[in-house]
């Protein structure tokens, strides 16, 4: 019987998905292209350790977070289909979201992604941005290192946010609900 041949983007999401990256790296399908990320650096995960402490702490919900979490998102506007790992992903405990989720799970539930800027930081600034948005993920917190500001990004609509709170490392930053609380960013600096 004889098939049709694979697309150039169905190879490449093929070995995508058969890709095994070395320990501790992290592979992600953006756009088309593989992105396989070294190790975060220690400045990296402290920022990410300062949100999810705060969470944790003074969200008005019970929380559940997964850190590297792998989300399969639609394709669509100017976001084609994609595997993404926010490097923190939220989701109400009372949701169960996590249990028994598949590695590559669909956003549906998710209540907030973040990430922190690193070597790549306008996939994390742009493109990421549609990605989430195009999923319909309430909240997107992006720690920007290289600009030195904390961005809520709220109000998905199509494939970006109608919402942009943009404050400088040292302000307070509101995570309205199902969170409500502020994020204090002063650890940042």
């Amino acid at each position: 019987m004889a098939h049709e041949p694979l697309s150039q983007e169905e190879l490449l999401l093929e070995g995508f998905l058969a890709l095994d990256t070395p320990e501790g790296y992290r592979a992600e399908f953006i756009e088309g292209d593989i992105v396989v990320t070294p190790p975060p650096d220690g400045d990296h995960e402290s920022h990410i350790s300062v949100v999810v402490k705060q969470v944790t702490r003074k969200s008005a919900t019970d929380m559940d977070i997964s850190g590297h979490k792998g989300l399969k998102l639609n394709r669509g506007g100017r976001c084609p289909k994609n595997y993404v790992i926010p490097d923190a992903t939220w989701a109400p405990t009372s949701a169960g979201l996590f249990w028994g989720a598949d590695s590559w799970m669909p956003p549906e539930g998710v209540a907030m992604v973040a990430e922190v800027t690193s070597l790549r930081a306008d996939r994390d600034r742009e493109v990421k941005r549609h990605c989430y948005a195009l999923a319909g993920i309430p909240l997107y917190l992006l720690v920007d290192r290289e600009r030195g500001s904390v961005t809520l990004f709220s109000e998905p609509d199509n494939d970006d946010y109608q919402q942009v709170v943009t404050m400088p490392f040292g302000k307070e930053i509101a995570l309205p609900a199902p969170f409500s609380m502020t994020l204090e960013t002063t650890d940042f600096a």
